[in-house]
């Protein structure tokens, strides 16, 4: 985006330049025109047997002069104009590669057992995406070996978010019963809404279900009354409308069908949350055609750093710096939306903790790796057994620090 946007700023200089030429070179050649059109008119008026004389011979040369001028400017102006239009052309040259295979790793995919890791990667994409038959005849023709295990998860998820598709909540309610406290433990609420979903459900059908919504709210609700007592107190406040109707009183909200899309993308969440995986499917299928999207986004926003540490390398000579080691030679920040896992940079030497350099916490509080906790404890000559911490005042032991996971 910024090398468009610099690629767009160069172009709208060629063309306010153009436009400010065309507007110059409109009025300048008008005026010249005119101004030889009048003199031209002079010289007719006298007869031609009549001699030139010297005040007509010095406005002939002043013609003249002018005329070569404002042409020399014009041609002058013109150059400027194709100075401007070069610098589009090296702009574009400066922020769009056409060669990209420096930036990237062919060998990723070589060999077969990558190319059988590549292929299980797309059978758990069909599996997500409710395309079994699909993914099962993938498994045949590529001679996978998948656990059955592994795959039932996948066939259990489509079928419960098949079922919410056509409004039967009974599988997801099933599911999240079994599952109730392996979702209390991430704070989920989705066994609190399907049995909201299913009492608006019931209410929408009018007084004739009343007992059975009161029973139901019994039932179901108690156990979430404790953080959901608003929401139960507005479900049960639209009981006082079932004869004339939820859709014509203040909880017609109640009946919106974007309900029913909320409690699939919470499903879908939480289910997948259970289950370790991403919520989105990292593989993306468009006609035929198959891209990693989250691979394909993060490498356009990596790229052109990539690019301009490649250009710095090749000046330096030091391309094989990069191609020597299993990690980008600079940090890129791609953002919270492609952030999986929690990393810590330690604030004094500027590394990423490894389990070898793991983050510890000091007494006062703050965090850093523990090769700088060494560092800074083997630094201090007069009290080898304290330190200070580099952020505050507070003085400590070495063994008062401890080791904490992210």
């Amino acid at each position: 985006m910024d090398s468009c946007i610099a690629v767009e700023r160069e172009l709208e200089k060629v063309l306010s330049k153009f436009g400010s030429i065309k507007d110059y070179t409109d009025k300048t050649l008008g005026d010249l025109i005119e101004y030889v059109c009048n003199l031209q008119r002079e010289l007719n008026e006298v007869p031609n047997e009549n001699e030139i004389v010297a005040t007509q011979a010095l406005i002939m040369g002043q013609c003249i002069k002018k005329v070569k001028d404002t042409v020399a400017r014009i041609a002058s102006e013109h150059r400027d104009v194709h100075s401007a239009v070069s610098k589009v052309g090296k702009s574009i040259d400066r922020n769009f590669t056409a060669d990209f295979g420096t930036t990237s790793a062919e060998e990723v995919f070589e060999g077969s057992d990558k190319a059988q890791l590549l292929n299980q990667v797309i059978c758990e994409h069909f599996y997500r995406q409710g395309m079994l038959d699909i993914g099962e005849e993938l498994v045949k023709e590529a001679k996978l070996t998948i656990d059955e295990h592994k795959k039932e998860p996948f066939f259990e998820l489509n079928r419960i978010l098949d079922g919410l598709k056509h409004h039967d909540l009974q599988p997801a309610l099933k599911w999240a019963q079994e599952n109730r406290q392996n979702l209390m433990q991430q704070n989920s609420k989705l066994e609190f809404n399907l049995h909201r979903l299913m009492f608006i459900e019931l209410i929408s059908q009018g007084v004739d279900k009343q007992e059975e919504i009161i029973h139901y709210a019994r039932q179901n609700f108690p156990l979430f009354a404790g953080q959901h007592e608003s929401d139960i107190q507005a479900l049960m406040g639209s009981l006082l409308y079932i004869r004339q109707g939820i859709a014509d009183s203040p909880y017609n909200y109640l009946l919106d069908p974007i309900h029913w899309l909320d409690i699939c993308d919470l499903f879908t969440r939480d289910a997948c949350a259970l289950l370790g995986l991403s919520v989105d499917s990292p593989l993306s299928a468009q006609s035929i055609n198959f891209v990693f999207v989250d691979s394909i986004n993060a490498g356009c926003t990596a790229l052109p750093a990539l690019l301009n540490i490649k250009q710095v390398m090749l000046q330096r000579q030091v391309t094989g710096v990069w191609s020597s080691r299993d990690e980008l030679p600079i940090e890129i920040d791609l953002g919270r939306e492609y952030r999986y896992h929690s990393v810590f940079a330690c604030p004094i030497l500027r590394q990423q903790s490894t389990e070898s350099n793991p983050p510890m916490r000091l007494m006062c509080g703050h965090v850093i790796s523990r090769d700088a906790l060494n560092k800074l404890a083997s630094g201090n000559k007069y009290a080898r057994n304290m330190l200070k911490c580099p952020y505050c005042p507070v003085e400590q032991t070495p063994a008062e620090a401890r080791l904490i996971h992210f």
